[in-house]
């Protein structure tokens, strides 16, 4: 996961500001954690992660993968 200066500095890149975005599909997720596929839905079923879906889509919450990684940083 990134930093949080270098997210500052992702979303400061050419004077635009990013916008992180709410949900994301599970292979944005896997890449933003750092994890493979099934290691994330381990994590879904035992009910860490928290995913919506809108349709067919599967879509996990990044306030749920920022808190995942808070509660195993102060483990």
């Amino acid at each position: 996961m990134p930093s949080a200066s270098t997210t500052e500095h992702l979303r400061e890149q050419h004077g635009r500001q990013a916008i992180e975005p709410i949900a994301m599909r599970v292979p944005e997720a896997c890449r933003y954690l750092g994890i493979g596929r099934s290691t994330l839905y381990v994590l879904i079923a035992k009910g860490q992660v928290e995913i919506i879906k809108m349709g067919s889509a599967t879509l996990v919450l990044t306030s749920s993968l920022r808190a995942l990684v808070e509660r195993l940083r102060n483990s």
